[in-house]
């Protein structure tokens, strides 16, 4: 059962992969300096109408697993714990757990 924080994080990462399009073309037209200020503040005003939750910097990498979200394997979506026991248990196609 994945805890509460992994939830949030997935809700958090379906609402940035929806409004991704239209948050990039508010910031490509709030930022360019080559238009009109008036016109400049109007697509930032629409940017802060988006939700706050819409922006991909929110989200974190969080383990699948455990939902622990410090020093988690982007490749493998694990943290570094999980990750260990997989591997001394063969779980892992590739990785064996190194001892000399």
């Amino acid at each position: 059962m994945p805890s509460n924080r992994v939830i949030t994080d997935k809700k958090r990462r379906k609402l940035a992969l929806k409004y991704e399009h239209k948050r990039n073309e508010y910031k490509s037209i709030a930022y360019d300096r080559n238009l009109p200020n008036a016109i400049r503040y109007q697509y930032i005003a629409k940017l802060s109408k988006l939700p706050r939750n819409s922006s991909m910097t929110r989200s974190r990498n969080r383990c699948v697993v455990t939902g622990r979200a410090r020093s988690v394997y982007r490749f493998f979506h694990v943290s570094r714990i999980v990750l260990r026991e997989l591997a001394s248990q063969g779980r892992v196609l590739g990785l064996k757990k190194s001892s000399w």
